[in-house]
């Protein structure tokens, strides 16, 4: 686990929940309840949630305050959770969301403006 265990200020440990185990894409891993999934996704080593559409290329957690929709991930069968304000819970079965194949945007060729 990457964490920071000693802080001069913060304690952490005062605020944390029990240690639990979820699973993502089929590999069980370990994070504490209440603190946001992509808190322990990125904390069991993971960056990549996502791929661009377009390019294929690898994307991580962008804002982190749920505005930008880059953390969109299937949580216990739902899809387009933004797992980085939805708490962790015991037992959640997180899976990545691949974007639908490429094919044309309604907005190819459109001036925005």
């Amino acid at each position: 686990m990457m964490r920071i265990e000693d802080h001069p200020i913060l304690d952490f440990e005062a605020d944390r929940g029990p240690k639990v185990t979820f699973s993502m894409d089929g590999h069980v891993m370990e994070g504490f309840e209440g603190e946001p999934i992509i808190a322990a996704l990125h904390d069991n080593g993971v960056r990549r949630l996502v791929t661009s559409p377009r390019h294929n290329h690898p994307r991580g957690f962008f804002c982190a305050i749920g505005k930008c929709s880059s953390c969109l991930m299937e949580v216990d069968g739902i899809p387009n959770v933004r797992v980085c304000i939805t708490p962790l819970k015991a037992g959640m079965c997180v899976k990545t969301q691949e974007p639908l194949e490429e094919g044309p945007s309604p907005l190819d060729g459109k001036v925005l403006g």
